[in-house]
């Protein structure tokens, strides 16, 4: 029997890295690259699909709203999924909902149906949520030391996510001229079955009884200072992302500024929200994720500023680009001090209760964002980013000051000698 079934009928992970580790991370990240599409290509389309559906247009960005809920509501199943019957097995009932959002968005267009297209987006949501557990399932399969270069090695599918959302839209939204971006729901679904096909090939161990199980109560593992830090940080890097993302391609539209030159924007937020997983794992590993996320909040708040300073194509570009860097260093640094709030056994449960509380807090900032945008404008929603970014630099900020304040005290102070 080789190590890696070894490993699966026991339940637990190589005490050294086995064959399939570099296969898996590698699977893992072209599926990302691929699943990636999925997000991009609702985003792009979502707010301007709704304006043209929504019985009102204060509910234009509602589907991409529901899309957020859709990655909260689905963040904990997937999670139980996972636990009971492996990753894969959750991997695989992703993909299927991505291939399902594409089905009944080109549907919705056609019948022009707006409520049947949040529907569609919801399914995505769930597919985009199960995507974002890739990164945890290739920091499981491999030793600690490596786990922040693996987590950020899968993060960089989203650079060609980046490349092929937007050029999917581009390419095919006019496909079908009497129903604008049904053909691009169609080739979404299409490339959602190409990735279910490449995460057939991934081979991670099941869940070990333990697992299973599970061990300490959720309440116990979020109480944890570090896991709320972590948690708060990625929310917010997530939610501030999303916030002003919703926004943008509306925002650019009521600007005069074309589809295209949105799309192109786009494209450029992606890759610059996953080009730096080239090295964001590097830099974790030489300098800590608290100075990574600190970076990456700094970048989200000069993202902010740099929106504030005009409504140029420029302007909007630049700010879409540093939000990208910003909530690639926030959110992957985040992710990567989630990994050492929690046991082995408690990986799938901590990790799925860390993005269902993200992709929660995300939702709210998603349903306010189309609200803010369409009745009191695009500064509005940039003067709000401010809000949150100062909880993230306080929760950071605080957590720093209490490992200052332990690392001063004497091993006996307090104790009786």
């Amino acid at each position: 029997m080789s190590r890696t079934e070894a490993d699966t009928t026991t339940g637990l992970e190589p005490a050294h890295p086995s064959g399939d580790e570099l296969g898996n991370v590698l699977r893992l990240a072209v599926a990302q690259a691929l699943a990636g599409a999925n997000s991009v290509v609702v985003y792009a389309t979502g707010a301007i699909v709704g304006n043209v559906l929504a019985p009102s247009k204060a509910l234009a960005t509602l589907p991409i709203s529901v899309f957020v809920v859709g990655m909260a509501a689905c963040t904990l199943p997937a999670g139980a999924i996972a636990r009971r019957h492996g990753r894969r097995a959750a991997f695989l009932t992703g993909t299927g909902c991505g291939v399902l959002v594409g089905l009944l968005a080109a549907l919705a267009v056609v019948m022009s149906s707006f409520w049947l297209f949040c529907a569609a987006t919801f399914f995505g949501g769930a597919y985009a949520a199960v995507v974002l557990s890739f990164r945890f399932a290739a920091a499981d399969c491999v030793p600690p030391e490596r786990r922040p270069r693996a987590l950020s090695t899968v993060m960089v599918g989203g650079v060609f996510a980046g490349v092929l959302g937007p050029q999917l839209v581009t390419h095919t939204m006019h496909l079908w001229p009497a129903h604008l971006f049904a053909a691009t729901f169609l080739a979404q679904a299409a490339v959602a079955a190409v990735s279910a096909l490449v995460l057939l090939g991934v081979r991670l161990p099941m869940p070990a009884a333990a697992e299973v199980a599970g061990s300490r109560p959720l309440g116990a593992i979020a109480r944890e200072p570090r896991f709320i830090t972590a948690v708060i940080c990625g929310a917010v890097s997530y939610m501030l992302m999303n916030f002003l993302m919703t926004a943008a391609p509306l925002a650019m539209r009521l600007c005069g500024l074309s589809q295209e030159v949105s799309n192109l924007g786009l494209q450029w937020h992606v890759i610059a929200m996953y080009a730096p997983s080239f090295f964001t794992g590097r830099l974790i590993a030489r300098f800590g994720a608290p100075r990574v996320v600190t970076a990456g909040l700094a970048l989200t708040g000069a993202s902010t500023a740099v929106g504030l300073a005009g409504v140029d194509v420029a302007h909007f570009w630049l700010t879409l680009i540093l939000l990208g860097v910003g909530w690639n260093f926030g959110f992957v640094g985040a992710s990567a001090l989630v990994l050492e709030c929690h046991r082995p056994e408690e990986r799938t449960r901590a990790q799925s209760l860390n993005d269902f509380i993200v992709f929660g807090t995300m939702a709210l900032g998603s349903f306010s964002s189309g609200g803010l945008l369409t009745t009191y404008g695009w500064d509005t929603v940039l003067w709000v980013s401010f809000v949150p970014l100062a909880v993230a630099v306080a929760a950071l900020a605080s957590t720093a000051s209490s490992r200052i304040s332990r690392s001063r005290t004497p091993p006996h102070a307090g104790g009786v000698s």
